[in-house]
């Protein structure tokens, strides 16, 4: 099923996410829902509260080198914890819930994550390159912070004026 992205200025979007406690059918079918919603939306990634609800809770599926997202490169990631950080890395983002927009962020190349999968087992797991880059901007839906808010002050301008003019026409 295909749920509504939820837009920027929306504020849910600034609500920091609950734990995920339970590990049952429900939060499996909302996982392959949020897998059906940013295919259709064309995303690479998408965290739950992009959708609405309030949980610890992304999906990340990065397109490999035929430009092509297979679903068993599906990263489910429950109750993320970023351990350790190195490197920096520069990538244009873009985001489901601000879209036709995009612009250079600064990100750790490489992270160590420790998470659940959606039966709850643990995880930790070195993450590289767009991989890192994609975690951590969904990471950040989960704690309220949006890709616009890393971005300098006159590129923070810049975005406001269009996004204006997008709410405008």
């Amino acid at each position: 099923m295909i749920l509504e992205v939820v837009a920027y200025p929306n504020k849910i979007l600034r609500k920091i996410s609950s734990k995920v406690e339970c590990f049952n059918e429900e939060l499996h079918v909302f996982l392959d829902n949020m897998y059906d919603t940013m295919m259709a939306k064309k995303g690479v990634g998408l965290a739950a509260i992009q959708v609405a609800n309030p949980i610890r809770a992304l999906i990340v599926n990065i397109p490999r080198e035929d430009d092509n997202q297979y679903k068993e490169d599906l990263l489910e990631i429950i109750n993320p914890n970023i351990l350790e950080s190195r490197g920096e890395i520069t990538w244009s983002e873009g985001c489901l819930s601000v879209p036709g927009f995009y612009e250079d962020v600064i990100r750790h190349d490489n992270i160590l994550l420790e998470y659940q999968d959606r039966f709850g087992n643990f995880h930790k797991e070195w993450f590289n390159d767009f991989t890192s880059v994609a975690l951590q901007h969904e990471i950040d839906h989960l704690n309220g912070i949006l890709f616009v808010d890393k971005l300098s002050l006159i590129k923070r301008k810049k975005f406001e004026k269009e996004l204006k003019k997008k709410q405008k026409a």
